[in-house]
């Protein structure tokens, strides 16, 4: 029973050190963030933050896989409300602008996360939280003749850096209706994949 409870407090530490340090990563910035400020806010001891990070990037690093997961699931769930295959692309794309037009979305998914840990990383984080949907989505669509056929993972690639690009301008830019723009544009390039019709995937 005891160790039940303790667990419980553990994972309930977690919990907060998670929250608390993801509002200050969201808007101070990473750099700007000591772990003296994230424990005092948290209302924990430095001993209880090592106990589930053994540093600020770790820490950094999880509220960022959280934060990529969310999105990933936004994203997951307005594909999977279609049912046309080519829909569940557009629809999927267009969710994943707008929830990235979140500022603490940004900040911590766009801005700090490729610099604190690392472009590798942060691809392969990306890649595991949301990329594979695109690629799975784009060979789906290929394999059905939707989507002329080519090598799936440079045509991933770019979509996704696309629309990492678009989210980063979207971030600064601020005039209305400029998420529309950036969705018609995106939609356009999208379109322009579209095999001919009547073109097979053989």
């Amino acid at each position: 029973m005891a160790d039940g409870i303790r667990a419980q407090q553990r994972e309930q530490t977690r919990r907060t050190l998670l929250r608390e340090s993801r509002q200050l990563f969201a808007t101070k910035g990473y750099g700007a963030v000591g772990l003296s400020e994230i424990v005092r806010t948290a209302g924990v001891t430095k001993g209880a933050l090592y106990h589930h990070f053994d540093s600020k990037a770790a820490l950094f690093r999880a509220v960022l896989e959280q934060v990529q997961r969310e999105v990933a699931e936004q994203v997951a769930a307005a594909a999977d409300a279609e049912a046309d295959p080519w829909t569940q692309l557009t629809a999927g794309c267009r969710a994943f602008l707008t929830a990235s037009t979140d500022p603490d979305a940004q900040r911590i998914m766009l801005v700090d996360g490729p610099a604190v840990l690392g472009w590798t990383e942060w691809r392969a984080l990306d890649e595991a939280a949301s990329a594979h949907h695109l690629t799975e989505a784009l060979t789906g669509l290929i394999e059905a003749g939707v989507i002329a056929r080519q090598p799936v993972a440079p045509l991933a690639h770019l979509l996704s850096g696309a629309m990492n690009e678009a989210a980063l301008w979207l971030a600064v830019s601020g005039r209305p209706g400029d998420l529309d723009d950036t969705w018609a544009a995106l939609a356009r390039m999208l379109e322009s994949l579209r095999a001919p019709y009547g073109t097979t995937a053989a």
